[in-house]
Order: C-alpha cells, then sequence, then structure tokens
C-alpha cells in the first residue's frame, strides 16, 4: 500500500517551468545582441570614445552628491516617523515614478535659461543647459531617489537596539551612525550606490533634453542609430554593458556568499 502523497510537500516541477521561460525570455534580448553583432568588423563610430568618457566621468561626479545627500535623507527616513513624512515618501515616488523625458522638461522648465533657478544661476555664471554641469544635473535626479529606497531598506536592516547600545556606552549619535549603523548597513549601501550608478549611467531621457551635448553614452547611442544604423549601436553598446555591470555583479555575489 503506497503512503498518501503529502499535500504541503513541495513540488519543484510545478514552478520549474515558468521559472525556465522566465529565464529564457530574459536572455533573449542579449542572445540576439551577441547574435547580431559583427565581431569579424567590430569597430566604433566617430566620437564613442568621447562618448564614453563623458558618461563614465559625469556618472562618477554625479555620485558624489548623490551619496551625500541621499544617505542622511536615508537614514531620517528610515529611523524618524513624523507628521506628514507621506509627503517626503510621496514625492520620493514621483520622482521615481516621472518618466525620464518628462523629468528632463521638468528640469529644463525650472533651471533652463528661461527656468526662475537658471535664469538666477546663469547670471551667475552657471549654465544648465548642453554643458556639463547640466548632464551631471540630469544625472542626479535620475538616481537619486533609486539611491534613497535602496539605503533606506539598508538601514531599516539595522537593529536599533545596537544604536542604543552605542549610545548607553557614550558614542554622540553621530559616533554610532558611523561606527555602528553604517558598518551594519555597509551591503546594503554599497548596492544602493551600484543601483544609482547604473542609473546614472544609463540615464536617456533627461539628459536627452537638458544636455544633449555633451553626447554621452545612450545619446550617442541614440544618435548613431539615426545616423548610421543598427550596426553602428552594438559596439557601444558593448562598452556600456562592460562598464555598468561589474559593479552590481560583484555586489551581488558577495551578498549571496553572506546569505549563504
Amino acid at each position: 500500500m503506497t503512503p498518501a502523497a503529502d499535500p504541503t510537500r513541495y513540488r519543484p516541477g510545478l514552478s520549474a517551468l515558468p521559472a525556465a521561460l522566465a529565464l529564457l525570455l530574459l536572455a533573449t534580448p542579449f542572445v540576439g545582441l551577441l547574435l547580431a553583432t559583427d565581431w569579424r568588423h567590430f569597430g566604433f563610430a566617430h566620437g564613442d570614445g568621447g562618448a564614453v568618457r563623458v558618461s563614465l566621468g559625469y556618472s562618477l561626479i554625479a555620485l558624489l552628491p548623490i551619496v551625500a545627500l541621499g544617505t542622511p535623507l536615508a537614514w531620517w527616513l528610515a529611523r524618524h516617523r513624523v507628521r506628514g513624512q507621506w509627503l517626503v515618501d510621496a514625492l520620493l515616488l514621483v520622482s521615481l515614478l516621472t518618466p525620464p523625458l518628462a523629468m528632463g522638461l521638468l528640469l529644463a522648465s525650472m533651471y533652463g535659461p528661461y527656468g526662475p533657478a537658471g535664469h538666477l544661476l546663469e547670471r551667475a555664471g552657471l549654465l544648465l543647459t548642453n554643458s556639463a554641469p547640466a548632464f551631471i544635473l540630469a544625472q542626479f535626479y535620475a538616481a537619486l531617489p533609486y539611491y534613497v529606497m535602496a539605503a533606506r531598506t539598508a538601514f531599516e536592516g539595522v537593529p536599533r537596539e545596537l544604536e542604543q547600545i552605542a549610545l548607553t556606552l557614550g558614542y554622540s549619535p553621530w559616533r554610532s551612525f558611523v561606527h555602528v549603523s553604517l558598518p551594519l548597513a555597509r551591503l546594503g549601501l554599497a548596492a544602493a550606490v551600484a543601483l544609482a550608478w547604473v542609473r546614472a549611467l544609463g540615464e536617456f531621457g533627461a539628459v536627452l533634453i537638458v544636455a544633449y551635448y555633451p553626447q554621452g553614452i545612450p545619446v550617442k547611442l541614440w544618435v548613431n542609430l539615426q545616423d548610421i544604423g543598427l550596426d553602428a549601436v552594438y559596439p557601444l553598446l558593448w562598452v556600456f554593458f562592460a562598464a555598468a555591470l561589474p559593479l552590481p555583479l560583484a555586489l551581488g555575489m558577495a551578498v549571496r556568499r553572506r546569505l549563504s
């Protein structure tokens, strides 16, 4: 007599097929890129090298204010509950969900030469249209909400009891933050930095509106597609993946090793 089947027993076959299908669909575009690239005549279009330097250099610069301003905001959101905080959460969500082209239009209306902030800044000698500062500005607005959301989650994972113990041992709130909160949230914060890096590096819509020049990788991809054709896009696209992926992949492996 065979034993009755346990209805609570996990059956991997139930999820294997849809999981495999999902992975196949995710991999298909990248397999298509691999097959479509003309490896025998692999070469870059005129100006691709400059676009790579612009994107890499300015993305690194944009990370500085993102981390410097986003980290305190993320910690405050993770540790404080105040009246009207839903407005702050709503602002973050609106910034996160606004389409990139729409964000570019908003930035142009505020920081452009005819915008209230842009007019004042231009009189002070700072032009936020088709300039390096405009490029960094667009990247900042594109990546900051993603960094704050991820960093907030990292800080929320730090037990408050440990911070309270540090305070009872004579640590100031700042020393407690530096010596307790930051080290315990370091992997999550590193993941937030990686996410902000990829978002800043890949931002197209906002950069297209306020900083068409200097051309970074996303805008140059668009220009190559329009002026030369699809074949001219692939080499620069490979460079983008080579620059954007190592940091997130390394952090993902580090997190997996820590959890295993």
